[in-house]
């Protein structure tokens, strides 16, 4: 059935699956950051993160979801939208600063401290909700602030990420990459149930084929959803018509089948690890090639396609070596 399936069929049973009316949901989804702090850095990263929409002008619903906040004074009482707090000072603000009564919100506390002269530093991963995580940035600058403040604002905003990056800008690059690495470990769930059934033997007998052409579907069905759920998180409407302008992307662009044929060489042994490894590459492969389009307006050219290529080759495999390891173990 797999091989009976053409390039046409798989994506006119892709295309049915396509959920459009999910994104513009996802788009719509509400959310707040509250800042608070020396106001004029609260008001340096406010403009910050409002800045980039495509005419110049700042939507109100993107304005409504940063808010202000004096932690001495009473602090909002609905905060089921409220996502993150992010306090903003100079050197040494942080410690004498009273955030205790922050805690009552139940979500991360970002403690972000610009020391132009201080080394860069950042906890590992997104603090628990009520606690606070202390970072030290050069400047609030989009560079500065890209590695772990950024990220960890996004990990902080699960669910509402789409409607995150529509609004705020600055976070898009960020917002795409989180849904990137989503839709990859996704792809791999698909692969790897669909590989585990090719190997059992008599459910591979029965189930085999089917589940090598429908795997093939979902996994194309989740990277066609990506690309719209990037685009909508950089301020475009989904729309499957103008999905295919970017089809390049997954249609060979980065070399999708030379990276297929380069992992199994590698590791011709590991089906199931390899399966894997090839969904989850050839999706990174799709949400960084459209992230870049949309961020500079052009595919990449080859030298930058094959750096990203080089890359998440050696990932894959990687991830297929440590794999199979596991498979290999008694």
């Amino acid at each position: 059935m797999a091989s009976a399936l053409g390039a046409s069929d798989i994506f006119r049973l892709v295309r049915k699956g396509i959920d459009v009316n999910t994104v513009h949901a996802n788009v719509r989804k509400p959310f707040r950051f509250l800042l608070c702090g020396d106001p004029a850095l609260v008001s340096e990263l406010r403009t910050l993160l409002l800045s980039g929409h495509d005419d110049g002008s700042i939507p109100l619903d993107a304005a409504a979801c940063l808010e202000t906040i004096d932690p001495s004074r009473p602090l909002p009482t609905a905060t089921s939208e409220v996502r993150v707090v992010i306090f903003l000072g100079r050197r040494g603000d942080a410690e004498a600063a009273y955030l205790e009564p922050l805690k009552t919100l139940r979500v991360p506390i970002l403690a972000v401290t610009v020391d132009p002269a201080g080394t860069p530093s950042s906890p590992s991963t997104l603090p628990a909700a009520s606690s606070t995580g202390e970072y030290v940035v050069h400047a609030l600058s989009r560079d500065a602030l890209r590695g772990r403040v950024f990220a960890h604002v996004v990990d902080a905003s699960k669910g509402v990420e789409i409607a995150v990056g529509r609004r705020l800008p600055a976070l898009r690059e960020t917002v795409a990459a989180k849904l990137t690495r989503d839709a990859a470990n996704n792809a791999l769930k698909v692969a790897l149930a669909s590989a585990v059934v090719d190997h059992i033997p008599v459910v591979g007998i029965v189930l085999g084929a089917f589940a090598s052409a429908g795997d093939m579907v979902a996994i194309t069905g989740i990277q066609m959803m990506l690309l719209l759920h990037i685009q909508a998180a950089y301020g475009r409407d989904p729309d499957v018509q103008r999905m295919w302008q970017l089809l390049p992307v997954i249609g060979g662009g980065f070399g999708w089948r030379t990276l297929a044929r380069e992992l199994v060489g590698f590791v011709p042994v590991a089906g199931i690890a390899i399966k894997g490894a090839i969904a989850y590459a050839g999706t990174i492969l799709v949400g960084e090639g459209v992230t870049f389009y949309l961020e500079h307006g052009q595919h990449m050219n080859k030298g930058q396609a094959k750096q990203v290529y080089d890359r998440t080759k050696e990932d894959a495999l990687r991830f297929a070596r440590d794999l199979t390891t596991r498979f290999k173990r008694p």
